[in-house]
């Protein structure tokens, strides 16, 4: 029997997928100065995240899955080196195109993030797997949470280019120790890369749990997008007037909700699944909501969208560990191509959230992109019903 992952490897699991993973939200703060400083219309100032975010879901569908036939490790080293590349391109563009297609690139690449959480699966016992997954997805979720107040404060003090410059030599670091300390892993799967591509139709097709759980997240992540684009234009508007680094402690505080990653991770070890699921999508629920109630008064107004950003974020947290503790039971053959359909899925769900997130607030809206936003988890939710009900019709020696 082989032995348990061991913490340090964990921990260098976790601190390794925050790190790749902050890449994609760098900007998430900085689209007001990034579309000064470029040219882009507030309009079209989604785009920027929109984009990072198609590159990640283009990745994850012709990269990610080559964790089932490659050596791991070296497809690991080789996408951080792009996305390095591309975080150095982001820096010194002058011009939204090259931005733009900076950030597609930084998507591309940061998918590497996605080839060490099977690779997690992977070293663990089945009964720790959910614990172990929570704890590497812990760290990837507080990459996303660090990124936006790091690279706020950072911008507020030296610019936003320096954010992604500093972004673009810590990947580069990153990609040579991972390649030092992760143990080899070389799949078994006798397929070729193009029959590989070919089976994601029929792991969708044939696999019920990945379509439900790719579904529930799209419409959490889509939640999350939407809130993180738009809010820090709000916080920066005429009623908040925050500055950068005001922006920076909000989403400090947003950290918050990463603990539910863990815990998650546990209640999905013991079987509860299906009732997670449903309070992590009431909190995305709860996230839109309790803004709508704000009153005229700044401080009470501020106060509710620091409770909504950490109660979001906590239903997100949760909802990724029950989804991938979920796909990583049905077999170490096809676990990086689960994992790539599902964050493909999902985060088709959020690039469908910041681009009209950004629409919205402009043309209708700060109330408009609250109902909005609260539309993606509560179709989500009307989705999961169906699952209770055939859950509670199903024999009791078939229940989850």
């Amino acid at each position: 029997m082989k032995n348990d992952i061991s913490r340090g490897m964990v921990a260098l699991l976790a601190g390794a997928c925050g790190l790749i993973v902050a890449s994609l939200y760098y900007a998430q703060t900085l689209v007001g100065p990034i579309s000064a400083a470029t040219g882009l219309s507030p309009e079209a100032a989604g785009l920027i995240v929109t984009l990072t975010q198609a590159g990640y879901a283009l990745g994850l569908l012709f990269v990610v899955p080559l964790g089932d036939l490659l050596e791991n490790r070296k497809l690991v080293f080789s996408a951080l080196l792009f996305a390095a590349v591309a975080l150095a391109a982001a820096a010194s563009s002058h011009s939204a195109e090259q931005f733009l297609a900076a950030s597609l690139a930084i998507g591309l690449g940061s998918v590497a993030a996605q080839v060490l959480v099977p690779f997690a699966a992977h070293l663990s016992h089945e009964a720790t797997r959910g614990q172990t997954v929570g704890k590497v997805v812990s760290g990837l979720l507080l990459g996303i949470m660090l990124a936006r107040p790091a690279a706020s404060l950072i911008a507020d003090y030296a610019g936003w280019r320096v954010v992604f410059g500093a972004a673009a030599l810590l990947v580069a670091v990153l990609a040579f120790v991972l390649r030092t300390k992760l143990p080899q892993r070389v799949p078994s799967s006798p397929l070729s890369y193009g029959r590989l591509i070919g089976s994601l139709w029929h792991l969708f097709r044939d696999t019920p749990v990945l379509r439900r759980r790719a579904a529930y997240h799209a419409g959490l992540f889509g939640a999350f997008s939407m809130f993180w684009t738009i809010v820090p234009l709000v916080l920066e508007g005429e009623h908040f007037h925050l500055s950068q680094s005001g922006i920076a402690l909000f989403a400090l505080v947003g950290m918050a909700g990463a603990i539910a990653s863990p815990i998650a991770g546990k209640l999905a070890d013991k079987g509860y699944t299906l009732p997670a699921t449903a309070a992590a999508l009431l909190l995305g629920i709860a996230g839109f909501a309790l803004p709508l109630w704000a009153p005229e008064s700044r401080a009470v107004a501020l106060g509710l969208l620091v409770i909504a950003s950490i109660v979001l974020d906590m239903g997100v947290a949760a909802n990724l560990v029950l989804g991938q503790r979920a796909l990583f039971s049905l077999g170490a053959e096809v676990r990086s191509r689960l994992n790539g359909i599902y964050f493909a899925l999902f985060f088709a769900g959020g690039a469908l959230g910041s681009a009209t997130g950004a629409w919205i607030l402009a043309t209708l809206g700060w109330r408009a992109a609250l109902w909005t936003g609260m539309a993606f988890p509560a179709i989500a939710l009307l989705y999961w019903i169906t699952e209770a009900l055939a859950a509670r019709s199903a024999p009791a020696g078939q229940r989850a």
